[in-house]
C-alpha cells in the first residue's frame, strides 16, 4: 500500500503534488501539515497525528467536517511529529512513501527530514522543485532533458556507481562524502539511470519547471 504524508514546511498551489495527495491510498498530515492539506491539496488527510500545537482553529473545523481521525501525543516527546507520521504509515500496512511539505524553513528541521529517508525503506521527498530519495542500486530518474540530477554519498564511500544518460558520467566510481563531484548533473533526455554497487547514495532530481500555480 502506499501513503502520502503531509508535513508542515514550506508548500504551494501545484497540481503534480495535488495529484500525488489525492490518488494515494493513505493520507497522513504531520501535525500543522493538515494546515497545508486544507491549504493546498483540496482532500482532507484520514489521520492527523502529533501534538496539534500547529493545528489551528479553522483547520480543525475543517477536519471535524471530513471526520479526520486525530492522534494527539503530549509536546515532549522523543521524535518529531513527522517521524510519527511515518510510524503509523508503517504500522497501518504501507511499504511505499511520500512525503510533501518536508522542505524549506529551520535548517535543523530541513537536515532531520531529508536523513529520515536513511532510516526507513522505499521513501521519498518530494515538493515542487525537487524530489528525492535513497538510492537502491539500480535507480532510474523519471523527467526532462536539461533536468539536474545531483549523487550524494552519506556513507564515507559510496563504491561502484555508473551513470546513464547524464551529461558527465561515471563509470563504476567511487564518490566519498563530503565530495561535491556528483552535483548537479544534467540529464541528457526524458530517463537517466544511476546505479552502485556499496554504499548509502541520496539521489536528487531538480525539475526543469517547477514553480507554483497560483
Amino acid at each position: 500500500m502506499n501513503a502520502v504524508i503531509v508535513a508542515n514546511g514550506e508548500l504551494s498551489n501545484n497540481a503534480r503534488l495535488q495529484n500525488i495527495w489525492q490518488q494515494t491510498e493513505l493520507r497522513i498530515a504531520a501535525d500543522g501539515g493538515a494546515r497545508n492539506a486544507r491549504l493546498f491539496l483540496e482532500r482532507a488527510p484520514q489521520v492527523v497525528i502529533g501534538d496539534m500545537d500547529s493545528v489551528d482553529k479553522e483547520t480543525r473545523v475543517w477536519l471535524a467536517a471530513h471526520h479526520a481521525e486525530l492522534i494527539q501525543y503530549p509536546r515532549a516527546k522523543d521524535e518529531t511529529d513527522l517521524e510519527l507520521a511515518l510510524q503509523l504509515a508503517h504500522a497501518r500496512g504501507a511499504d511505499e512513501i511520500t512525503i510533501l511539505g518536508a522542505l524549506g524553513g529551520r535548517v535543523d528541521q530541513f537536515l532531520a527530514n531529508a536523513l529520515l529517508l536513511a532510516q526507513y525503506a522505499n521513501l521519498k521527498i518530494v515538493d515542487a522543485a525537487s524530489e528525492l530519495w535513497i538510492g537502491k542500486g539500480n535507480d532510474v530518474v523519471h523527467g526532462a532533458k536539461g533536468e539536474i540530477v545531483s549523487l550524494i554519498p552519506l556513507d564515507a564511500k559510496v563504491q561502484g556507481i555508473t551513470t546513464k544518460d547524464l551529461e558527465y558520467p561515471l563509470r563504476d566510481e567511487t564518490l566519498e562524502r563530503g565530495s561535491t563531484r556528483g552535483i548537479s548533473n544534467v540529464m541528457l533526455g526524458e530517463r537517466a539511470q544511476v546505479s552502485f554497487k556499496r554504499g548509502m547514495l541520496l539521489i536528487v532530481h531538480l525539475f526543469r519547471q517547477a514553480k507554483s500555480e497560483i
